[in-house]
This record gives structure tokens, sequence and C-alpha cells, in this order.
């Protein structure tokens, strides 16, 4: 993939051979976080983490199942473009999300909107079916 081989020029992407364990357990762990993400009950903050956990696992995961990793989180969504053929306005919303987490994570400041919650968790549910369908890494 030459978008993605662009960035391991320039040291944004590191390559390296995929592994099906490894792709397993982020696949495992991302249904586990998506599933919960819609219980009823949970705070819109739960939530929002949940589903964004399993967003970037399985982000991840359809990167680290082309062989490649990178160490940045919000690299993983610009990248799915490439990896599972994304939509543009889809990796953004999964951006925006990402931006919310870090206000979050690093200043305390965290307010879901209902509508972006929503968006989360349906192009979340989209990427687990493309990352269900890839084939299986051969070991």
């Amino acid at each position: 993939m030459q978008e993605l081989d662009n960035l391991v020029k320039i040291n944004r992407l590191k390559v390296e051979a995929a592994d099906a364990k490894e792709f397993a357990g982020m696949l495992r762990a991302a249904e586990a976080k998506l599933k919960d993400a819609q219980l009823q009950g949970l705070s819109e903050d739960s939530q929002f983490s949940l589903a964004y956990s399993a967003a970037h696992a399985l982000s991840l995961a359809a990167l680290r199942w082309h062989g490649y990793r990178s160490d940045a989180r919000y690299l993983v969504f610009q990248c799915l473009q490439h990896t599972l053929g994304i939509e543009n306005a889809k990796w953004r919303v999964l951006d925006k999300c990402h931006n919310v987490r870090n206000l979050a994570e690093y200043e305390g400041h965290l307010e879901i909107e209902p509508q972006l919650l929503k968006e989360l968790i349906t192009i979340t549910l989209e990427i687990l079916a493309a990352v269900k369908a890839l084939a299986p890494i051969e070991e």
C-alpha cells in the first residue's frame, strides 16, 4: 500500500509482520467493549470511553493486519481509508472522538454530545464488520 509505505518513509508508521494471536486479542477486546458500550443504563461518559476504545482497537487491528504499527493513536483512524476503505467523513468522526477523549484524559473536560456517541457506535460497528471480514492471518 503506497500511502502506508509513504508513512513508513517519514517515520509515522513502522513495518511489522501481522500476528494472528495479537489480532485475535484485539478483536476479542474490541467486541467486548463495543457490546458493553451499548448497555442501557451506563452513563454517556462510560459508553463513549468503551466505544472509543473499541474503535481504536479495531482500527489498530486493521493496521496490524496489513503489517504496520503506529505509536500515534490518532493515526490508526486516519489510516482506515487505506486499511478498510472507510470513508474520510467517518474516520474524521473518529478523529473528533479522539480529540474529545484527549480533553477528558488530559484536561478533565468531558462533554459527550449524544449524536457524536451515536455516530461513534455506528461507525465502530461498521469497522467491526469490516475487520471480521478480513482473511485470517497466516502464521
